[in-house]
């Protein structure tokens, strides 16, 4: 039986070069930089990192744990290891470091170095043909590797940076670098169109959560204590003027009436017997002042009762919406007199209810502009007046503090409970102070000029 003959390390290094160009990503080609050199290289562990030194690919792991300890003192280590390297890393190169270097780096590094890594890592930059960084390769060995494989790892590492570039793409230069490549009368043209720009007149604005709420809604209380029997209406429901909106339980108060019914009739009765003796009896005469002050006693508690059985049931008083929440969540619940029940709104008068927060918040006066994007229609705004601002503010439901706006609003048939995106409107003034005004007060607060 005959052995097959070794591969060369030229075909090997063409294989691996055929294989980074069939990567269709960078996770294909990263992923094939620290797994497919283990056959002649025979590392320990093989890495992958960014120009921004983030952990891209381990090797022998499908899918890398961002929060592991290991990765995490992996982004800490590696801007290390690069310093450590000939010329801060220019070229790469093997790393072993000496007892006294790692006494000199940071704790964890030592640390992690001797619980993870073995005795050096030779590290492989990848660079653009303009000479960017684009990233590293690194491969944890328990010696240095032979020229040849140095070799070896020169050539893929070519052709690993040409791989990685177009599958990149053509970077995006920064303002900086755009700004170095400018020529002086560029410079001089740009900084005078910016300070112009500054002065540019611009009107404060800011957004803010709202809701249609009614302009003049009425409150309907509970008129005496009792428990809530029945809420005759659904919630946003239209109701006509003394249509009953919710009942309360009147069976105690029933109970009263018949005993103040018997009270009456009994007290009538002492006093009729009273007034009939009185003509053969003094005694019985003199006692005729005592039962009719007792007799309209028991009548007046009786109109009492019965005035208090007529409020069991609330009727609208004019024609309006019901709003209120959820009526399962009033059946059956005990209410004190005054308590809020629910608002009756007239749907022809709709209003703005506006929450600006504290952070967000501009010079305001009754009068200024808004327009008004509601949830369900929002290229569609509805513009608006300010009509009361609040002078201090209170935290509302989300936990935010905000001043209270209310606005009318110009279309009138905007559905009352509909909430969306409110951009309230302030005075003119220069773009450069509208964009600088928040860092500017967030720099008075830290340093209290």
């Amino acid at each position: 039986m005959s052995t097959p003959a070794p591969v060369s390390v030229e075909a090997f290094a063409a294989h691996l070069e055929a294989r980074a160009r069939a990567a269709v990503n960078l996770t294909e080609l990263g992923f094939s930089i620290a797994n497919d050199v283990h056959a002649v290289l025979n590392f320990r562990q093989a890495l992958v990192f960014d120009a921004r030194d983030q952990v891209m690919t381990v090797s022998g792991l499908v899918k890398l744990a961002e929060d592991s300890p290991y990765t995490l003192w992996l982004k800490r280590a590696w801007p290390w290891v690069v310093g450590q390297l000939p010329e801060a890393g220019k070229h790469g190169g093997w790393l072993a470091p000496t007892p006294a270097q790692l006494a000199a780096a940071p704790e964890d590094v030592a640390d992690g170095w001797a619980e993870w890594w073995p005795a050096g890592v030779l590290a492989l930059p990848l660079r653009r043909r303009d000479g960017e960084l684009l990233g590293w390769a690194a491969f944890l060995l328990d010696q240095p590797p032979a020229e040849e494989l140095i070799h070896l790892l020169g050539r893929l590492g070519e052709s690993w940076s040409y791989c990685w570039e177009m599958l990149a793409g053509t970077p995006r230069r920064g303002l900086r670098a755009r700004w170095q490549a400018a020529g002086q009368w560029q410079r001089r043209i740009a900084l005078t169109v910016l300070l112009a720009l500054c002065f540019l007149p611009v009107r404060q604005s800011a957004l803010a959560p709202a809701e249609v709420v009614a302009e003049d809604a009425m409150a309907i209380t509970a008129a005496i204590d009792g428990v809530i029997k029945n809420i005759h209406v659904r919630p946003n429901q239209l109701v006509k003027a003394g249509e009953p909106l919710f009942s309360l339980d009147d069976t105690t108060l029933r109970n009263r009436l018949e005993v103040a019914r018997k009270s009456v009739a009994v007290a009538d009765a002492e006093l009729q017997a009273a007034t009939q003796m009185a003509f053969d009896d003094s005694r019985s005469k003199s006692e005729l002042a005592a039962l009719t002050g007792r007799a309209q006693e028991k009548r007046a508690e009786l109109a009492a009762v019965e005035a208090q059985l007529a409020r069991v049931d609330a009727l609208a008083p004019y024609d309006g919406i019901a709003v209120f929440p959820d009526p399962d969540n009033w059946q059956g619940r005990p209410v004190v007199t005054g308590e809020r029940i629910m608002l009756l709104a007239n749907p022809a008068k709709p209003a703005l209810l506006v929450h600006l927060p504290v952070a967000d918040a501009i010079s305001l006066e009754v009068g200024a502009p808004l327009k008004f994007f509601l949830t369900v229609r929002p290229l569609s705004p509805v513009s608006g007046v300010i009509t009361e601002t609040s002078y201090q503010a209170s935290v509302e439901g989300d936990g935010v503090a905000s001043y209270r706006l209310r606005a009318s609003l110009a279309e009138k048939d905007v559905r009352i409970g509909l909430r969306g995106t409110a951009k309230v409107y302030g005075g003119w003034v220069t773009l450069g102070y509208y964009i600088l005004r928040r860092p500017l007060a967030k720099l008075r607060e830290w340093s209290g000029w």
